[in-house]
């Protein structure tokens, strides 16, 4: 299914997103896991990209709080994921600023995730919604600002895998 030399990418990347999910902990719903899933979907499939985000999550919240909510964490960067990738296989062109786009619409399709699961628990879901709001709003914007930052060298990084492997 997967060679070794993606294995090794997925894993990188997984310790990169769990290590920014760490240094940005103490800004709200600002980390860099998202930009990842994102990215790896574009570049380099979605199922690359559902495992970054399941994975990054699962990890992560074995060290930084496990819950009921990770369901719906690993169940929207799974989405987010498929959705990236399958973009990324049809769109080449502009591909940046279908990114940024693919990054505000994530910050708030998370969101729209925790307050599904949250409903499903407590039967619940405009008040878990509405004041989620402005969370997905620090979401979709820490989505673009790293999107900004890692988005020319994820792209040389996708480049030298293509030349190097075949995909």
């Amino acid at each position: 299914m997967f060679k070794t030399y993606r294995l090794t990418l997925i894993a990188m990347l997984c310790a990169l997103a769990i290590s920014g999910r760490f240094i940005f902990q103490f800004l709200p719903n600002v980390q860099p896991v998202t930009s990842l899933v994102i990215l790896a979907g574009f570049f380099f499939g979605p199922l690359s990209a559902a495992f970054l985000g399941a994975i990054s999550v699962y990890i992560s919240n074995l060290f930084m709080g496990m819950g009921i909510w990770t369901f719906g964490q690993i169940a929207a960067y799974i989405l987010i994921g498929i959705v990236s990738g399958m973009i990324g296989l049809k769109i080449q062109k502009h591909a940046f600023i279908v990114l940024i786009i693919i990054a505000i619409a994530a910050g708030f399709l998370y969101g729209l995730f925790f307050a599904l699961t949250n409903y499903l628990i407590s039967g619940f879901f405009w008040g878990y919604y509405l004041s989620g709001l402005i969370f997905d709003c620090y979401h979709a914007f820490g989505n673009v600002l790293f999107m900004l930052i890692s988005y020319k060298p994820f792209a040389y990084l996708a480049n030298k895998y293509k030349y190097d492997h075949q995909i």
